[in-house]
């Protein structure tokens, strides 16, 4: 069965985005405070990660392996990523709006990030690691390529201690549509041209 990515696109475009409840089911959410990485001066990564990152211990990869990152990001023992959700992220992915931004020590998946690409828009969805600080590292370098992208907005959708040592920031509902709204209107790709 084809999903219908149209429909779910112009959903996040309006500032909505999917998860599935404790049983599953999934719906569609909004929040009233929204969480945003910033991809200017304000970014920030902890003192202890420039070590890793001067060290070059991980390479960056974009969609080499989309599968491993759907599933490390939904392997939670709570978790939104019903087996439904996952199945939409593979039609986005093929149809080009869902992207995974990985780290790779040698052969191994190290961490990576999961989320939907529209415009000027990178709407993460959930992120993971495998190895210490794969994750961290993969953020630092989204940062870097969203903004050599000029991507203008990073939507992390919902606040926690481990965005805020990036910088990441809350803005009320209006502010978020304005932002969102803008960024729609940015001709961006995250890969390719």
């Amino acid at each position: 069965m084809r999903i219908d990515t149209t429909a779910i696109i112009e959903g996040y475009s309006q500032g909505y985005f999917l998860m599935a409840d404790d049983q599953g089911d999934l719906g569609w959410y909004t929040s009233q405070q929204r969480a945003l990485i910033p991809l200017d001066h304000r970014f920030r990564f902890p003192k202890s990660l420039r070590r890793s990152l001067n060290q070059n211990r991980f390479t960056v990869a974009i969609n080499r392996d989309f599968t491993a990152v759907c599933q490390g990001c939904a392997a939670r023992e709570t978790t939104w990523i019903s087996p439904e959700l996952q199945k939409i992220y593979h039609q986005l992915h093929r149809d080009g709006w869902a992207h995974s931004f990985e780290t790779w020590q040698g052969d191994e998946l190290a961490g990576g990030i999961l989320g939907l690409a529209i415009r000027g828009a990178f709407i993460g969805e959930s992120m993971f690691f495998r190895i210490p600080e794969g994750s961290k590292v993969a953020m630092v370098k989204l940062v870097e390529h969203l903004r050599s992208r000029q991507f203008t907005l990073f939507d992390a959708q919902l606040q926690n201690p481990h965005l805020q040592r990036f910088g990441a920031y809350i803005v009320g509902d209006r502010t978020y549509q304005t932002l969102l709204n803008t960024a729609l209107a940015q001709p961006c790709q995250f890969v390719g041209g």
